[in-house]
């Protein structure tokens, strides 16, 4: 491979304005094809294989335009204190803004929580819900003034007016802001790396193209293949970072041929066969933990895993062609000022931060691993405390009103009206469908943990029907899952005592919890299967069992080292205000499979660049300890920095969507 790899990059540095020119017109190509490709669908949900799903699915059947696509807005009162939301004096604007929240021309209606009884017992809080005939993202910049225009009145009035549900909640956006911040922390790690302007924006312009490519890819095969518009957030986050770090790796390689006196071509041609070929088995290893992503049994989770995977090949296919042929463009703006200026490129000295670093661990082999596995455990041990979820409104800022109006019906209705449990009954089997479906309400009624029962609704068949059942404990609390299992686990009981009805739980709470549980259960066997083809990979780079297991070995201890690290932050609390977390709880339910995935990827890929020089400077005939400090000595530092910029673009494009199920 590392012979091709040469001559390909020796005949994209001397045909460079053909390569520069079949990539433009690839750029153009799939541009073209994203213009015209139908619009994307929407967010596929589905979650195969869990009660929640099947419940959902009889929904939708037996209950004809049940499916709720608009948008809602739960508009909540709070009374002055000392007042009722009853009395005259409140119960006036509260009326006049469901009638004037009615009026609007994206509304489907809007029901006044006198009229629905959505009052607390205590008579200070009230709910109003308004649904729309559109989904959040289609409602016009007017509808959404319309409604605000309303709640203003009534706070006007004196009332406190909080407003939950997607209408107005602020969406978040793919791109923008937040991935220039990363770019730019980027451009400012490759400008301190290699003392070039132009060897900092190489990277980062072939990055940009290698990620415009795919999302454009992505665009127009969108729905030829069912890609939803969230389907390239995990391509552009990785795509962009690997991209940025195979570049610097290729450009790095080149800039130390040319110290060794090699002519610009034929220093292209050995950093493509080199850092190269660990480019190709590095993204090779991140290829199979995203596509890894297939046996969670997901499908939206399946095509963000195929689409990153595509997104970080068309990296790889760039760093091996579109980069070479740039070093033809400018062969020596890459170099440092130090080296333009000397007109004479002198070759790095043989004692930098890499090489002191691996004497000192090469001193001190023993106490250094015991100090780094002790470590890497201690941070490990939170993950024996684990909890999975889907954080909602509760997880926002209290400077949100989502936050606000969470709370404030948490503290009116209780805290687990903000999660009920949807009962979906199938009574077509009874003998009487409806003397079933009581049986079926009592039954749940009388279970420990459920404050309240809403009246069943029937379908227009008579044969199906729907109760919602509210538990006195908030959606993301251990007691709500543990009830839960409880009626679950009580149902051949329940369903016995009806003479042919059935039922599932379902509804958002319910749903969280099945997907936590589904994504549990499929870490190991994702594990198992990412981590046994990256052995076989490194296997065949190597020619060796030792360093793939030693990877192995490595990568789980740091994974869990991550994982733990989560738990204790996000879940525990420890050093929360000093990271900017103002909220904690339950881990949400797909972040460790993400975080395996890429953690995987990243700790496989810095493995394979590390190793593999430390490897050829041994086929070159160095001892295992020269070999061991030269591979540290000529690349430690570009990894630092390739770590560095993948920190800094994973980090600022985490707002750029947020995945969830439901």
């Amino acid at each position: 491979m590392a012979t091709f790899l040469y001559r390909l990059g020796r005949t994209a540095f001397r045909r460079r304005w053909y390569v520069a020119l079949i990539w433009v017109a690839v750029l153009g190509a799939v541009g073209f094809g994203a213009v015209k490709a139908p619009a994307a669908p929407d967010a596929s949900n589905s979650m195969p294989g869990i009660e929640s799903q099947k419940a959902f699915d009889l929904m939708e059947q037996r209950f004809p335009g049940a499916k709720a696509d608009g948008a809602n807005a739960r508009i909540v009162f709070v009374a002055p204190d000392g007042q009722k939301i009853t009395a005259a004096g409140n119960k006036k604007p509260v009326d006049k803004l469901v009638d004037e929240a009615a009026d609007g021309s994206q509304v489907a209606g809007a029901v006044s929580p006198f009229q629905a009884n959505a009052i607390s017992k205590d008579a200070t809080t009230a709910y109003a819900t308004v649904t729309f005939k559109v989904k959040a993202d289609a409602l016009t910049d007017a509808g959404k003034n319309h409604l605000k225009d309303a709640i203003a009145q009534a706070k006007h009035a004196g009332l406190t007016v909080e407003v939950g549900g997607d209408a107005l909640a602020t969406q978040p956006a793919a791109g923008g802001a937040a991935e220039g911040i990363g770019i730019a922390i980027a451009a400012l790690v490759l400008l301190i790396t290699f003392g070039s302007m132009t060897a900092a924006g190489l990277p980062l312009l072939t990055a940009l193209i290698g990620v415009g490519v795919s999302m454009a890819a992505i665009m127009a095969l969108s729905s030829a293949f069912g890609l939803s518009s969230t389907t390239g957030t995990l391509a552009t986050m990785l795509g962009l970072a690997c991209g940025i770090d195979y570049a610097v790796f290729i450009v790095s390689r080149y800039r130390e041929e040319r110290a060794k006196g090699h002519t610009p071509q034929e220093a292209a041609g050995l950093a493509t066969g080199t850092a190269g070929s660990a480019v190709v088995f590095a993204g090779l290893t991140v290829v199979i933990a995203l596509a890894g992503l297939s046996v969670i049994g997901i499908p939206m989770l399946t095509k963000m895993g195929l689409a990153a995977a595509g997104a970080v090949m068309i990296g790889v296919f760039i760093a091996l062609t579109l980069v070479p042929a740039l070093l033809g463009f400018w062969p020596n703006a890459v170099l440092s000022r130090n080296a333009r200026k000397r007109g004479r490129i002198k070759e790095g000295g043989q004692n930098n931060g890499g090489s002191r670093w691996a004497r000192f661990v090469l001193r001190r082999p023993l106490p250094v691993l015991l100090l780094s596995v002790a470590g890497l455990g201690a941070l490990a041990v939170p993950v024996m405390d684990l909890q999975l979820g889907m954080p909602g409104d509760e997880a926002k800022p209290t400077s949100t009103t989502e936050r606000r109006a969470y709370d404030d019906l948490a503290k009116g209705f209780g805290p687990g009206f903000n999660g009920p449990l949807s009962i979906v009954v199938d009574a077509r089997g009874a003998t009487n469908p409806k003397a079933a479906v009581t049986t079926i309400e009592k039954k749940i009624k009388a279970t420990d943990g459920v404050v309240s029962v809403s009246p069943a609704r029937f379908n227009p068949a008579g044969d199906t029907a729907m109760f919602t059942a509210v538990p006195s404990t908030a959606p993301t609390d251990k007691k709500t899952q543990d009830l839960v299992k409880t009626i679950r686990n009580q149902r051949p009981a329940t369903e016995a005592s009806t003479h042919g009805a059935s039922f599932e739980v379902t509804g958002t709470t319910a749903l969280n919890i099945d997907m936590a549980q589904k994504t549990q259960n499929a870490l190991i066997p994702y594990l198992i299967v990412v981590v046994g083809l990256a052995i076989l990979l490194l296997m065949v780079v190597f020619r060796s069992i030792l360093v793939p297991l030693k990877a192995a070995v490595g990568f789980l201890l740091s994974v869990l080292a991550a994982l733990g690290s989560v738990v204790a932050v996000f879940q525990w609390g420890w050093l929360a205000s000093l990271l900017g977390v103002e909220t904690t709880g339950p881990i949400m339910s797909l972040m460790p499979i993400f975080l395996v995935g890429i953690v995987f990827g990243l700790a496989m890929d810095y493995e394979v660049f590390l190793v593999a020089r430390m490897r050829e400077a041994y086929v070159h005939g160095d001892n295992p300890r020269q070999a061991v400090e030269s591979g540290f000595r000529h690349s430690a530092r570009v990894v630092v920095a390739a770590a560095l910029i993948m920190m800094a673009v994973l980090k600022n494009v985490r707002r750029s969507g947020r995945t969830g199920c439901g």
